[in-house]
Formats: C-alpha cells, structure tokens, sequence
C-alpha cells in the first residue's frame, strides 16, 4: 500500500508522541555553542532550550519564481518535485521551468509519464550538464523554450496553462497545460547556523559518515546537508544514524 510523505510523517509524529518527548512549533533564529560546551537554540518566539548535543534536521525549501498563480495553484496543478507528483499527470501535458541539472532531469523523468513535456529555461542555453542534454535529445516528446522568462500561472479549480515572455523581442507566449513543475534549485534552511556549522558554497551542512558536523555534539541529517540524494526515505535512515551518532557520542563523552 502507498505511502505520502506526509502521511509518513504523520505517522512517525504519532509514533514519537507515545513517549515523554515534547513537540515545540517555532522557527530556529540562532544556534549557540556555549562556554561549557553544551548548545544553546533560540527560536523566533523567544523560547531558548540547550543541550549537550544538537541534531538539525531543517531540510530545505524550493527555489520559487515569485509570479502570480505560483501559490495559489500549489497542489492544484503546481510541484516542486517530479519525483513525488510526477504520476499524477499521467498521459498530460506539462511543463518544466529550469534547464539545469534537477530541471532536466525532471523532464526526463516526466517524459515517461506525461503526454507531452515543455521544458521553459530563462537564460538563452541550457545549464545542465551535457550528458542529461543529449539524454533529453533523445526523447521525442520533449520540447526545449530558451531565453523565456516565466511570468504567469493560471487556471481555475486546476491549472490549465501558463503565459512566458520571450526575453529577446519581449513578446508574450502561452502554453496551454495540466501541471507546472517549478525546478529552479533548492535552498538548505541553515541561515541560523551558518556562522557555526561548515556548509559547502551552496549552504549545505558538512557531515561525515556518523553524520557530525565540524562541531562536536552537533549532528545534522537529511536534505540539509550534503548527502547526495534528497529523498524523504533517505532522510529517515539518515535522521536515524544521525541519532545514533549523537546517542554514542553522549556515551563516550559525558
């Protein structure tokens, strides 16, 4: 039987709450190590906890293009993941905003599932890597638009098309179809950490294989940090070696 990952979630959140573990809802605004060598996490409403050990497990948000339709048809005909929605728009038509590696790679992915794919890339070439470009040549069902600035979702109870500009004659374009995928980039949600944990150039936190960071005591685990692939099922395994890691070094420590 399938699985959501919301439904996954759901499901691990109520397993989580049959023991004495609190649940506080609130952004993390600073992380500290303090002097005693334990850590100190302020959060956006004020409440501070601290610890001998740390596990961040922020995951990151989807790169948005800030256009009208995008929010209001999110789950209507809008995703940020082929990989998750991807099988809904089976036999559809659909487009994919973003040439670079995850665009292209979505197209390819959709281009198996979808009627159609129209991949809509803003600058005038592709960015992705030449091996998914020639991959992307072959597929007959796959149109390529360059130098297209995406300006306008619309639809009704659905998404039903989308409107683009071309960015060198200024002209406007229209394309009618059934879903959007938005596949511009990911950003990792470790801003309040930055200026602690070591995070590679695009502020992904460094872990080695117990999932440590540079920091003694402070684990992280997930689509944060550098693990190579980011999927829900690989998040769970590395949230559970990052607990692991944070459990025998609490052992071997204090």
């Amino acid at each position: 039987q399938s699985v959501t990952g919301i439904e996954l979630a759901e499901k691990m959140e109520a397993h989580v709450r049959q023991y004495p573990v609190d649940f506080v809802t609130a952004g993390v605004k600073t992380l500290k190590h303090l002097p005693d060598g334990s850590f100190a996490v302020q959060l956006d409403d004020g409440k501070s906890f601290q610890g001998k050990t740390v596990i961040v497990t922020a995951g990151k948000k989807s790169r948005t293009l800030d256009i009208p339709g995008e929010i209001e048809y999110t789950g209507r005909g809008v995703s940020y993941c082929a990989t998750c929605d991807g099988p809904f728009y089976k036999g559809l038509d659909v487009a994919v905003v973003g040439g670079g590696n995850s665009g292209i790679e979505a197209a390819l992915d959709m281009a198996g599932i979808a009627k159609n794919v129209t991949v809509v890339e803003f600058m005038p070439e592709l960015k992705a890597d030449k091996i998914l470009q020639d991959k992307l040549n072959e597929r007959n069902n796959i149109k390529v638009i360059t130098n297209a600035a995406t300006t306008k979702i619309y639809g009704e109870d659905f998404t039903k098309g989308m409107e683009y500009k071309n960015r060198a004659d200024e002209s406007t374009h229209e394309l009618n179809i059934d879903g959007v995928f938005i596949e511009i980039g990911l950003t990792p949600n470790s801003e309040f950490a930055k200026d602690l944990i070591a995070t590679n150039k695009i502020g992904e936190i460094i872990i080695d294989e117990n999932n440590m960071t540079n920091i003694k005591g402070i684990f992280a685990s997930g689509d944060v940090t550098t693990v190579k692939q980011k999927q829900i099922v690989i998040s769970v395994g590395e949230g559970a070696k990052a607990a692991l890691g944070a459990f025998d070094y609490l052992l071997k420590e204090y």
